[in-house]
C-alpha cells in the first residue's frame, strides 16, 4: 500500500469516527446554547412589562394584526416553552421551527434596516450595535444555528432520538431524497426570508408547496 493510500485510510477512519461524535455533541452543544439565549429572553419578557405597543406596527403580517397583550403572551410563552423543549430534544424540529419563525418576526421588527436598495447596504447592519443600518447580526446566527436542528435533529442525546427508537425501531438519521425533501428544503428557507426578503420567502414557499404537491399527486 503506498503512502498516499495509506493516508486515504487513516484519514477515512478518523473522519468516520468524527461523524459518529457529530450525532451526539454538536446537536447537544447548539440546544444548550440556543435553550439559554430563548430562555433567557423570555424570561426578561416575563418579569418586566409589556413593550411591544412601541413596535407593534412594525411586525411584519398577520402579526401585526394580533393584539399587543397577545403577542407579547405568546412571545413570551413561545420562547420559554420551547427553549426548554430544545433543551431536552424533545419535538427539537417544531421547536426550532416556531423559534425560527419568532426570531425572523422579531428580526424584522426590531433589527432589519428600515430601507435597503442594495446587497451592500443590506449588509451593512450585520453588526451588534444599530448604527442606523439595523443590527441583525445576533439574530442572523440564531436562525442560522436553528437551521441544522430542522434538518438533522436534535442528534443522539435527546428525547427524540429515544423516542424515535422506541416506537419506529429506527434510527433516526434515515435519508430520503426526493422532490418532496426538495419541497421541504424550500418551505423552511423561505419562512424567515418571507417576513425579511418577502419577495424571495414568498418565491421559495410558492416552489417548495409545489414540488409537495407535485410528490402528493406522484404517490
Amino acid at each position: 500500500m503506498s503512502s498516499i493510500d495509506k493516508t486515504v485510510t487513516i484519514w477515512s477512519a478518523l473522519t468516520a469516527r468524527l461523524n459518529a461524535g457529530g450525532q451526539w455533541i454538536p446537536p447537544l452543544f447548539l440546544r444548550l446554547i440556543l435553550f439559554w439565549e430563548f430562555w433567557e429572553s423570555g424570561i426578561i419578557k416575563l418579569e418586566g412589562s409589556n413593550w411591544f405597543a412601541h413596535i407593534h406596527d412594525d411586525f411584519p403580517f398577520p402579526f401585526n394584526a394580533i393584539p399587543v397583550e397577545v403577542s407579547w403572551f405568546l412571545a413570551t410563552w413561545s420562547e420559554l416553552i420551547f427553549a426548554v423543549f430544545l433543551l431536552l430534544g424533545f419535538t427539537t424540529r417544531l421547536s426550532s421551527v416556531v423559534l425560527l419563525i419568532l426570531t425572523a418576526v422579531a428580526t424584522a421588527a426590531v433589527h432589519w434596516p428600515a430601507d435597503w436598495g442594495s446587497l451592500t447596504e443590506l449588509w451593512r447592519g450585520y453588526a451588534i450595535s444599530d448604527k442606523g443600518f439595523g443590527n441583525f447580526k445576533l439574530p442572523l446566527l440564531y436562525i442560522l444555528m436553528l437551521f441544522p436542528l430542522i434538518f438533522s435533529g436534535a442528534g443522539k442525546l435527546s428525547v427524540d432520538h429515544y423516542l424515535t427508537n422506541q416506537f419506529t425501531g429506527t434510527t433516526s438519521n434515515n435519508v430520503i431524497s426526493d422532490s418532496l425533501s426538495k419541497g421541504l428544503v424550500l418551505i423552511v428557507m423561505g419562512l424567515p426570508l418571507v417576513f425579511l426578503i418577502p419577495v424571495l420567502g414568498v418565491l421559495l414557499l410558492l416552489a417548495g408547496m409545489g414540488l409537495v404537491v407535485l410528490k402528493t399527486l406522484q404517490g
